[in-house]
């Protein structure tokens, strides 16, 4: 064949070996320069799970990376599912609902997991997820006892949360001795110390002690009626809706996971008791260690009081009219931190106990005895002078009396 019948388009096999080796090279090139790009483009695409927490709220939240909590893990499977990593912007969860308002609707994270799941929950701006839990009060009782209706409760002794569901409903009960405590805390150590037959309390709290403080001693049984039960669910902003619906989405594959983390801490998930309607109470639960109770309670006795409040914190008051800064704190600590903060520390200026120097001066001391011997029911502020002695309210003034702000106005 002669070298003028080779068609144009034809190229010898060594020439075309070249041209393909300087091909294969250009694009493993381009590819080498893309890859940060793409990756970078990847993790744009899917950004960190922001989800706001109590970093001191077991067994919800915790900031301890061996025991992040129920609400946590159940955030990290669901952040698992969508091909995130998650971070989290930490905040105390006493404030209520001022949470919710200066973290997840403050832009400040994602989402929240474990808000209530009712109609009137922070009107239009927070949407939700599906359910993924149901919390409420239980019956905390020994494992032989019977606790299938209110009729097993006649004759006991019944520890119940002041201004409570269960303190409502048991109120007119004259066969059911109600002994009144101020946390489910309180109502545990009521029931091992053999002070109460049956605890009727926040049952994800007293779960988590069953579990860690009394080895599973004790049966944990829901209960279901008006204000005893509600769905839980994660919250978002109203502007998170395509967000949500992700979360959705993977939610039904996690039933089985969920359910593990709840057994886990102990919470109960199981079937609920049945229980007559009580008086309605409007409740919310926004991760704290109980729900937010609104209105008047009923009648009680006088609560059983613990270590913190009594015994040796008592009897270190003795002789000292001016009160026992240190068993102070205790009380306050107990009772009154779960409105205004840990150690006093308050950002909110009208229930800030800090400025009570600022703000009522030689009248502080008067001031704080009618407020504390009568309450101011409409603010939600409860009596105490039927709880604590004088002896313990005055610790608590001393204590408060420390940590005054003592800076310029």
């Amino acid at each position: 064949m002669s070298v003028s019948s080779i068609k144009s388009n034809e190229v010898p096999s060594s020439t075309r070996s070249v041209q393909l080796g300087k091909a294969i090279r250009t694009v493993l090139l381009s590819a080498a320069l893309l890859a940060p790009a793409l990756s970078a483009g990847a993790d744009e695409a899917k950004p960190p799970l922001r989800l706001c927490a109590d970093p001191t709220n077991l067994p919800f939240s915790s900031d301890e990376p061996g025991k992040p909590g129920l609400y946590l893990e159940i955030g990290q499977a669901v952040a698992q599912k969508l091909g995130r990593t998650v971070s989290y912007n930490w905040y105390k969860s006493y404030f209520g609902k001022r949470t919710v308002r200066e973290t997840l609707l403050s832009k400040q994270c994602d989402a929240m997991v474990g808000l209530p799941l009712i109609d009137d929950f922070m009107g239009p701006s927070v949407i939700f997820s599906k359910p993924i839990a149901h919390e409420g009060y239980a019956l905390v009782g020994a494992r032989d006892r019977k606790l299938a209706a209110i009729d097993d409760l006649k004759g006991l002794r019944v520890a119940v949360q002041y201004q409570s569901t269960p303190q409502n409903l048991l109120a007119m009960r004259d066969d059911i001795r109600k002994v009144t405590v101020l946390s489910p805390e309180e109502g545990m150590t009521a029931l091992e110390q053999g002070k109460v037959d049956v605890a009727f309390i926040w049952a994800p709290v007293a779960g988590w002690l069953n579990k860690t403080s009394y080895g599973d001693k004790y049966q944990i049984v829901s209960t279901e009626g008006d204000g005893l039960l509600w769905a839980t669910a994660i919250g978002f902003a109203k502007a998170s809706g395509a967000l949500r619906d992700e979360v959705d989405g993977v939610l039904p594959s996690l039933g089985p996971d969920i359910a593990a983390l709840f057994a886990k801490y102990g919470v109960p998930n199981g079937a609920p008791v049945k229980f007559g309607q009580a008086d309605r109470a409007t409740t919310s639960s926004v991760g704290t260690s109980e729900p937010v109770t609104v209105g008047q309670a009923a009648a009680a006795e006088k609560p059983v009081q613990t270590a913190a409040t009594t015994g040796d914190a008592k009897g270190d008051a003795k002789g000292d009219a001016k009160g026992d800064p240190k068993a102070g704190r205790e009380v306050f600590n107990g009772t009154c931190a779960h409105c205004h903060g840990p150690d006093a520390v308050q950002a909110e200026r009208k229930i800030d106990l800090r400025l009570l120097k600022k703000r009522y001066a030689d009248e502080m001391e008067s001031t704080f005895w009618k407020t504390v011997h009568d309450g101011r029911p409409a603010k939600g502020m409860p009596a105490w002078k039927d709880v604590f002695s004088d002896d313990e309210l005055r610790n608590v003034y001393a204590y408060l009396q420390s940590v005054q702000d003592t800076g310029g106005n």
